[in-house]
């Protein structure tokens, strides 16, 4: 019986060793060489200051700026300690409630009619509460009021968002997005 309990004390060692210690390792290791920018957590800095990541959405309330999907996580939303969603169903009053003042907001807003359909990302919050991405819908609806509020024209903010269009990766997966940090860093690097 000693033989048998040595063998598996020897054994859990060596495999705690390899899966614990020299795997976790040598993983990071190699995302460290191979993939830097996202074993870092894809940091985006300007002027030498870090400013975000392009992993995780973040509030932009200015009008002269593109703003992406509303936010569940945390109290005031973005807060990536508190990654979540609602959770709340269809047919929750609350829920119901809310997204329709998050549309009348939108309309407001963007000086849509009341006929012009509110992209979905732009009243739902996404499952984490955290998505950095919006459609190229969400932004189209946006561009009057960032074009108006910045001094731009709106085809050149069109142009601007056309750049920025995240197409479906190797053609087939997911979606055509656009990252909302990304888009308003090209916004700021415009001169009028």
């Amino acid at each position: 019986m000693l033989k048998n309990i040595t063998t598996a004390a020897v054994m859990l060692l060596i495999l705690t060793l390899i899966t614990g210690i020299i795997y976790p390792l040598g993983m990071t290791w190699l995302a460290q060489f191979l993939f830097p920018g996202q074993a870092n957590g894809s940091m985006v800095a300007v002027d030498g200051k870090v400013i975000g990541s392009k992993l995780i959405g973040q509030n932009f309330t200015g009008s002269g700026y593109f703003h992406g999907r509303p936010s569940a996580a945390g109290v005031n939303g973005y807060d990536a300690s508190a990654s979540s969603g609602s959770n709340f169903g269809p047919t929750n009053r609350k829920f119901i409630t809310t997204i329709s003042e998050r549309i009348n907001n939108e309309r407001q807003q963007n000086e849509l009619l009341e006929s012009t359909q509110v992209p979905s990302d732009l009243v739902l919050a996404s499952a984490s509460g955290l998505d950095p991405h919006i459609t190229p819908a969400a932004a189209f609806v946006q561009v009057e009021r960032v074009a108006r509020n910045r001094g731009f024209s709106s085809s050149q903010v069109m142009a601007i968002v056309y750049e920025q269009i995240e197409h479906r990766q190797l053609g087939i997966f997911g979606e055509s997005r656009i990252n909302v940090l990304e888009l308003n860093l090209a916004l700021d690097r415009v001169k009028r």
